[in-house]
């Protein structure tokens, strides 16, 4: 699925990853508890590269090519309860050499914002060196970013 971002770019990549909210997933209330969110937006993100045509697992086996989150953030808009179907919308909203940013919307069935997240990664190897990102990596996350 694509979006516009702007008139000077290109469209942008969007992954909807459909989760049901498990028991497990909340708390005493019924609701879902905080730390989960970021566990959906690890979801997307796999999925993302998926949509991309290769598995996260196979950056970091055959090209020594990690992600490693420097910074999340999640701003909660509505709760989520037990057995809610929920959408994990998500896009690269930055990429650099050795930065790569995505963001996250949560959203109901219907459409309602529950959720707005972050996060932000940089790229490092097996021993968790900075290392530059795979030009063939480089080329599909600018483009899914919508870079002109």
């Amino acid at each position: 699925m694509k979006s516009f971002d702007s008139e000077k770019r290109q469209p942008k990549t969007v992954n909807e990853t459909r989760i049901r909210v498990r028991y497990a997933e909340t708390d005493q209330m019924g609701v879902v508890y905080h730390a989960n969110y970021f566990v959906w937006f690890e979801i997307g993100r796999v999925e993302l590269f998926r949509q991309f045509g290769f598995r996260y697992k196979d950056m970091e086996r055959e090209d020594d090519c990690y992600i490693a989150v420097v910074f999340a953030r999640c701003r909660y808009k509505a709760p989520v309860h037990y057995d809610d179907e929920v959408v994990v919308r998500t896009t690269l909203t930055h990429v650099r050499d050795k930065v790569i940013r995505f963001g996250y919307e949560l959203r109901s069935t219907e459409g309602k914002l529950l959720a707005q997240g972050e996060t932000t990664h940089v790229v490092a190897d097996s021993k968790m060196n900075s290392k530059r990102l795979p030009e063939k990596f480089l080329k599909i996350f600018r483009a899914a970013a919508g870079a002109p």
